[in-house]
């Protein structure tokens, strides 16, 4: 009975999934950088362009000299980093545009949801999955009582509540019963709706629209 026991403490936990993330930007210092953020996560596996991972990558994170130098399979769902950010034709493959200068947290947040087959961002709402709309414009505006406010899936708003509380992940995971997993991707989405940088940043914006009381 004794080694059974030993036997069950001693199983190991099962292999997280690594998600490769592919990083084509003209600025190498920028991609370097950002490829060490992508590196702090557990779930995420950076490689930089010309590291010959580009047809394996789960996803890619790129800008306009990215997409034209061609690394990037034309299979592989992007999030697009641009100075442009707007209404311009992108790639089909192209499931999110972000400010150039966007935050590694929400550069991390769109690719997950792009490697998961969502388009978030500027997408038309006739090609984007139901929850993940957004026309709002890309430009910082002041906050207006009569803009309407992000629409939030049942689960979402539970996940936001839990941020406001300052939760961690396996927090969430644990008082939602889902995966940690999961909890991220609902983080994910919760960032990329509100155009927050961080969690600190998504509470402030869910407080000044009111989706939060804390």
């Amino acid at each position: 009975m004794a080694n059974s026991a030993a036997q069950a403490v001693a199983r190991p936990e099962p292999a997280i999934h690594r998600l490769t993330v592919l990083v084509a930007l003209a600025d190498a210092q920028r991609a370097e950088q950002l490829a060490d953020a992508l590196a702090a996560s557990d779930d995420l596996a950076p490689a930089l362009a010309g590291s010959g991972v580009g047809q394996m990558a789960d996803v890619a994170i790129a800008d306009e000299a990215g997409l034209e130098g061609r690394v990037v399979s034309s299979a592989t769902p992007i999030v697009l980093l641009s100075r442009r950010v707007g209404s311009e034709q992108v790639a089909d493959n192209v499931l999110a545009v972000l400010p150039a200068s966007a935050d590694g947290l929400l550069i991390a947040a769109a690719a997950r949801l792009a490697a998961s087959g969502y388009r978030v961002g500027r997408a038309a709402p006739s090609e984007a999955h139901g929850d993940f709309h957004d026309d709002e414009p890309a430009e910082e505006e002041t906050p207006d009582d009569n803009q309407p406010r992000p629409a939030l899936s049942p689960r979402e708003a539970e996940v936001l509540a839990l941020l406001a509380e300052g939760a961690p992940n396996k927090v969430i995971a644990r008082r939602l019963n889902i995966s940690v997993h999961t909890a991220k991707f609902h983080v994910a989405a919760i960032l990329i709706k509100l155009g927050a940088a961080n969690r600190t940043d998504a509470i402030a914006i869910a407080m000044r629209q009111g989706l939060v009381l804390v």
